[in-house]
């Protein structure tokens, strides 16, 4: 049985991916290949969770729409001021759902959709 999915983002700017989920997320890299310049594969550690960033400079960024990053944070709105400077988009204002979350719907600098979730 599988013990572990790790959604993996494939983008012709790694390093501006890396750069966007390190700064708003604290995500750390665990893993850069190979190391230096050009870079294939880098692995980012988010409190016990992983997340992949894989180059390929043919793909073209936009709107996916298929997947969507739901990411658990202490501070939703704290966080929604940060989006912009690091090159994402805020699609609008967080929300209070029924289920007892906060909820904001961001894009990186790629485009992917990010829900930003806090529990209330």
């Amino acid at each position: 049985m599988p013990t572990a999915i790790q959604p993996i983002i494939v983008t012709p700017d790694v390093d501006r991916l890396v750069s966007f989920y390190r700064e708003l997320l604290g995500a750390e890299e665990a893993e850069r290949f190979p190391e230096g310049d050009q870079v294939f594969f880098v692995q980012l550690a988010l409190d016990g969770a992983e997340l992949g960033i894989v180059a390929d400079a043919a793909t073209e960024r936009g709107e996916p729409g298929r997947i969507v990053l739901s990411v658990r944070v202490d501070g939703v709105d704290d966080l929604l001021k940060r989006v912009e400077p690091l090159g994402g988009t805020v699609s609008g204002e967080p929300n209070d759902m029924p289920w007892g979350q906060r909820v904001a719907h961001v894009k990186d600098p790629d485009g992917n959709v990010v829900n930003l979730c806090q529990e209330l």
